[in-house]
């Protein structure tokens, strides 16, 4: 797979929560943290997910934000 988008990282699928029209995706990352996307049911039916599948999670956004603890 090869995408222009720099952020991808690996993980594996830990849930899949499907609803109506979209599905919460949970992926364990290689490096120990979790992140979550939401897409539509079929995108996940589509891409076969369920935990245990090995995916790249691809973050393309135009802003990041910062933020401090007080």
């Amino acid at each position: 797979m090869k995408l222009s988008a720099r952020n991808q990282l690996s993980g594996t699928v830990k849930s899949v929560k499907n609803g109506v029209l979209m599905a919460e995706v949970v992926v364990a990352l290689d490096g120990g943290q979790e992140i979550v996307s939401v897409i539509t049911v079929s995108s996940a039916q589509g891409l076969s997910l369920a935990p245990g599948k090995k995916v790249f999670a691809v973050v393309k956004s135009t802003e990041v934000m910062i933020g401090i603890e007080d």
